[in-house]
């Protein structure tokens, strides 16, 4: 098998960690690089994740690495093909993605700023929370071209979807198509018009009431398994959407997905990252798919723009 390219994961929290080790089992890189803050924490799981190389069958290399804030150890990601930033706290019960938008915002723009002095040519994927906030920061840190810096929002969001249905319907999850598009959060926009259940239209169905329902959990799925845990938040799901957007990246796929990219006038929206479907590439997003909805599925799309962008306005004095 040919591999080639670096991707580099920040943070080795659940999230990263997981998102790391999805990657190496591709074994479609060279090497998969995963840094944290806490000294020895990365090398150590990078170790781990080697030895198990001969078990799963893949030879990606990893390779861990102690970061500091003043940009020390970041010399091991440098010149990485795509980045995923996972760095940040995770919510806590009862907390919104917005209440840790202080906090995470000068971790991400440290991050942001050590990774365009290293990768400068590096596609980023950006997970950390709020994500629609922090997408925006990234690429404001960076500096570089809108295209380069996108965020996983969509890609999860409609698997939740994808999921509920389902799990409603008694129906194998490969039976199944949804998407969800707007924030990452209460403005959420899932597209019960897109949805289909073995080529049906979910509105055939299922009667309004359910598909609300199934809607409603959607918006709420992270703070639900937040919730459960009480500690931490998703990372399984999460690792596997933001690990299939780098592996779309660096094989120059095409491949549509749902992502948090800059919108520049589809859907009447300008100037804002919004949950979108986006072709993506070897350069990032290669094209924001514009496609058909509803009236009010596209009303509800330019809530969201509004909603997110007073707060993307903010972020680049945090």
């Amino acid at each position: 098998m040919s591999r080639s390219g670096k991707v580099t994961v920040v943070g080795s929290g659940f999230y990263g960690s997981t998102t790391a080790l999805r990657l190496a089992e591709y074994d479609i890189f060279e090497t998969v690089v995963l840094t944290d803050i806490l000294e020895g924490k990365a090398e150590g799981l990078a170790l781990d994740m080697n030895q198990s190389r001969s078990i799963e069958g893949f030879e990606t290399k990893v390779v861990g690495a102690t970061t500091t804030a003043d940009g020390a150890g970041y010399e091991a990601s440098a010149n990485s093909d795509v980045v995923v930033i996972t760095a940040g706290l995770p919510r806590k019960p009862g907390m919104s993605r917005m209440d840790l938008i202080g906090v995470n915002a000068g971790i991400v723009r440290g991050v942001a700023e050590n990774i365009a002095k290293h990768s400068p040519k590096a596609v980023i994927i950006v997970v950390s929370n709020p994500l629609d906030e922090m997408t925006a920061l990234t690429q404001i840190a960076t500096g570089f071209p809108h295209h380069q810096v996108m965020g996983q929002a969509g890609m999860l969001d409609t698997a939740r979807f994808t999921n509920y249905v389902a799990e409603k319907l008694a129906v194998p999850v490969s039976a199944v198509k949804t998407l969800t598009l707007g924030s990452h959060g209460d403005t959420m926009v899932p597209v019960p018009s897109r949805c289909t259940v073995n080529g049906q239209p979910l509105t055939s169905l299922l009667a309004a009431s359910d598909i609300d329902e199934l809607v409603e959990r959607t918006r709420n799925g992270g703070a639900e398994i937040v919730a459960l845990l009480k500690t931490g938040s998703a990372y399984y799901a999460p690792s596997a959407a933001a690990a299939r957007m780098a592996k779309a990246v660096i094989e120059d796929s095409g491949a549509i997905m749902p992502v948090c990219a800059w919108v520049e006038g589809q859907y009447g929206i300008s100037g804002v990252y919004l949950g979108v479907e986006a072709k993506i590439g070897r350069t990032g997003i290669k094209e924001v798919v514009e496609t058909a909805l509803t009236h009010s599925e596209v009303a509800a799309l330019k809530v969201a723009a509004e909603a997110v962008r007073s707060k993307q306005a903010d972020v680049k004095d945090l």
